[in-house]
């Protein structure tokens, strides 16, 4: 699977978001900027990092990270 982190991460999109996953889901589909074709890691946390203000704590990105590497092995 060669799927974007962003493209893995829209699929946890919820109307109500029922955890902070869903949320960053539906704050990354409603950030225009956010870089949809990366993949790796250091690029996406430095992007987030300065320009995701809508994220509680870096650790949401961190877990749905991880997950995101689980689904690919």
């Amino acid at each position: 699977m060669n799927q974007s982190f962003y493209h893995f991460l829209i699929k946890y999109r919820d109307p109500k978001p029922k955890d902070s996953l869903s949320e960053f889901a539906n704050y990354a589909y409603e950030d225009h900027s956010f870089p949809k074709g990366l993949s790796d890691y250091h690029e996406l946390s430095t992007y987030l990092e300065l320009n995701g203000h809508y994220l509680q704590s870096m650790k949401v990105f961190d877990d749905a990270w991880e997950l995101y590497e689980n689904v690919k092995k």
